[in-house]
């Protein structure tokens, strides 16, 4: 019984090793033919593809119930989804809101937009860290503004920064 818990028999490891092969190197395929989007950190629907592309790559790997051709039809299943979703989302504006979210807010002026920190459940603290992150005092007044962008990372304008792009801390 314990045996069977740290080695099953040869049979198991080769297929691990041939599948899990194949899977990768049409993952790599399939990921360059697909674009840069596929892995983007973009919004939510994004990363839920990543993960579940992951997990589809495990899945492939790992379970005997599960054939080469059907796994990659599972992981082009999401790569096709996930085209689809940036397709319609460049085209329909009105599909593009429904699906992402908004850059927030989150202190204006050196003032904090407390209502819209509530509103992303972002903390007094969260915000100094990202300020002190982007080379800022931890002083709100400091900043002309900090923005909660879509993909879940901060944009940080300094005082007078207002016509530069912003420089962005991952939180």
């Amino acid at each position: 019984m314990t045996e069977d818990i740290i080695f099953q028999g040869w049979s198991g490891v080769m297929r691990v090793l041939i599948v899990g092969s194949l899977a990768y190197a049409y993952l790599i395929v399939l990921l360059r033919v697909s674009g840069k989007r596929t892995l983007a950190k973009l919004n939510a629907f994004d990363l839920v593809v990543t993960v579940a592309i992951g997990s589809t790559l495990a899945t492939i790997l790992l379970s005997n119930s599960v054939a080469l051709i059907e796994g990659i039809t599972a992981l082009t299943l999401l790569a096709v989804l996930q085209f689809c979703m940036a397709w319609l989302s460049v085209r329909s504006r009105w599909f593009a809101r429904a699906v992402r979210s908004e850059p927030t807010l989150l202190l204006r002026d050196g003032q904090l937009c407390h209502d819209a920190m509530r509103r992303v459940r972002v903390t007094e603290e969260e915000l100094m860290t990202v300020l002190r992150a982007n080379g800022h005092s931890a002083r709100p007044d400091q900043a002309a503004a900090i923005i909660l962008e879509s993909d879940g990372s901060f944009s940080v304008l300094g005082a007078g920064e207002t016509s530069r792009p912003a420089r962005k801390a991952a939180m």
